[in-house]
């Protein structure tokens, strides 16, 4: 069963309109088609544009061939004398830094530990003595630590001293570098909740 459901008369008018509309189009779509076919079909065709001429490399004859093997494996002797006079030698700074510092790597360069942690810190070989200039682990949070607790004391000047270190290079550790702090804070009230030891 089929229900009609009623049109307001603005839908109606836009209706016949667009349909309207469409014939229009239609009518001017197909006005005189078959002339703009005719006149489309007897057009002259538009000609190619002409190939470029290619010219083929001439043959190469049998004896050409040798005759370039042999100037290409001849042995030209100007070129070669000048060649044996050339001399380059190339000298790098830096390589010549190290091999100088390595050749140089006396025990004055070394300095005894400060401070290390008791026995064998992950398994590895307490060290006795570290390069001047460089600071292990240990050190290097004792530094810190000792410096974050008594600032007047413990200055740059004084662990750069202690520990054979460059002025600069101390500044920079202390002013970007600081240990971790734990510190415990107590709860407000004495009803607040605290975690219990478990008896295992």
């Amino acid at each position: 069963m089929k229900f009609d459901t009623p049109r307001s008369p603005s839908t109606a008018v836009f209706g016949n309109l667009s349909n309207m509309g469409a014939r229009v189009a239609r009518m001017f779509r197909n006005f005189n088609l078959e002339n703009r076919v005719y006149r489309e079909i007897s057009k002259e065709k538009p000609q190619a544009a002409p190939r470029h001429a290619v010219t083929a490399p001439p043959p190469l004859a049998p004896s050409s061939g040798a005759e370039t093997e042999d100037v290409v494996h001849m042995k030209n002797d100007p070129l070669v004398n000048l060649l044996k006079s050339v001399y380059v030698e190339s000298t790098d700074p830096a390589a010549a830094e190290t091999s100088n510092q390595e050749a140089a790597g006396t025990e004055s360069e070394r300095r005894p530990l400060k401070f290390s942690l008791p026995g064998h810190s992950y398994g590895l070989v307490e060290l006795t003595d570290v390069p001047k200039g460089k600071l292990t682990i240990a050190e290097a949070l004792k530094a810190l630590s000792s410096h974050q607790r008594q600032p007047q004391t413990m200055t740059p000047e004084k662990i750069a001293q202690d520990y054979v270190l460059d002025f600069k290079d101390t500044k920079a550790l202390l002013e970007f570098f600081i240990p971790f702090q734990v510190e415990i804070i107590p709860p407000k009230t004495n009803k607040a909740k605290q975690i219990q030891a478990s008896s295992d």
